[in-house]
């Protein structure tokens, strides 16, 4: 499935749960790295919506971390057809269902030199 979508800024919460250790052992052992603390935020139009709930329901990649924190499903996805990293859909957010949240290696926004309101694609 490949998508488009929209960059817009994050509440900031990500990089405070990404730097935890259960969370980055699980991404470096599921995934192959250790994410960037934080994540890139996207804005999806509607019509991809329902194939995206049936992905995030039918995934089985999921982190069950310690006491006082959510579980993580995750599914590998490509943006830009150039940074590897995955889509993680967290049990505890405030985001409605159109946001996307994609993780990396490296800080994306730098990366690619984005800005809110840049459009982008995502693979999954």
């Amino acid at each position: 499935m490949k998508i488009e979508g929209e960059i817009t800024t994050g509440l900031g919460k990500a990089e405070y749960f990404m730097s935890q250790e259960f969370y980055t052992k699980e991404f470096k052992k599921n995934l192959g790295f250790v994410p960037y603390p934080g994540t890139l935020n996207i804005v999806v139009n509607e019509q991809y919506l329902d194939e995206i709930s049936q992905i995030k329901n039918s995934c089985k990649n999921l982190i069950k971390p310690d006491d006082g924190f959510g579980a993580v499903k995750y599914i590998k996805a490509k943006l830009n057809d150039e940074i590897d990293g995955a889509i993680v859909f967290p049990a505890k957010t405030t985001h409605e269902e159109k946001y996307l949240e994609f993780i990396a290696e490296i800080k994306v926004r730098e990366k690619l030199n984005l800005n809110d309101g840049d459009i982008v694609y995502l693979e999954f």
